[in-house]
């Protein structure tokens, strides 16, 4: 069996009460085969990216020690997703449960399926600021240091939510 790596997941959800929907799937990540939750971010709102008129987001990062080879683990995370009814019709449209593979161990992967680190982290105040309270000082390859990306993030609607 292969040594444990770590990985963050980005999560987000507005749609279907997403404050549940987060914290639902933060037990299903607990639940992944050969993995394990270290640690989760507190929960934060968000405005939404993308196509206007969209509920705010809420957001959170969790940190797994996991088995599974990256597809396999983006496999599992699309398997939580799908739990919760996640439909994809719309790029950057609403959506009840959004699961991204930030980070897995100091890998960089670049194929059709999976691009890691993910190519959007340092546009995503709402994926930095949670992060850096879980983990301030990873080395993100080819990006560099989190606690400097999350100071230079753009956080405007961003608040932690009180739920």
């Amino acid at each position: 069996m292969a040594a444990p790596v770590i990985a963050y997941i980005g999560m987000g959800s507005n749609l279907e009460q997403p404050v549940d929907q987060i914290k639902r799937a933060l037990l299903e990540l607990g639940r992944l085969v050969d993995s394990a939750l270290l640690a989760h971010s507190s929960l934060y709102r968000s405005l939404p990216v993308g196509p206007a008129g969209q509920p705010d987001y809420i957001n959170a990062v969790a940190k797994l020690s996991t088995q599974l080879p990256p597809l396999e683990l983006l496999d599992a995370l699309q398997a939580v997703e799908q739990l919760h009814r996640r439909v994809r019709n719309e790029r950057w449209g609403p959506r009840t449960l959004d699961l991204d593979l930030l980070m897995y161990g100091d890998q960089l992967i670049d194929n059709s399926r999976l691009q890691v680190p993910h190519i959007r982290i340092p546009e995503r105040g709402f994926v930095l600021i949670p992060w850096r309270e879980i983990e301030n000082d990873v080395l993100i390859p080819g990006m560099g240091y989190l606690s400097a990306l999350a100071t230079e993030a753009d956080c405007t609607g961003l608040v932690k939510h009180g739920g």
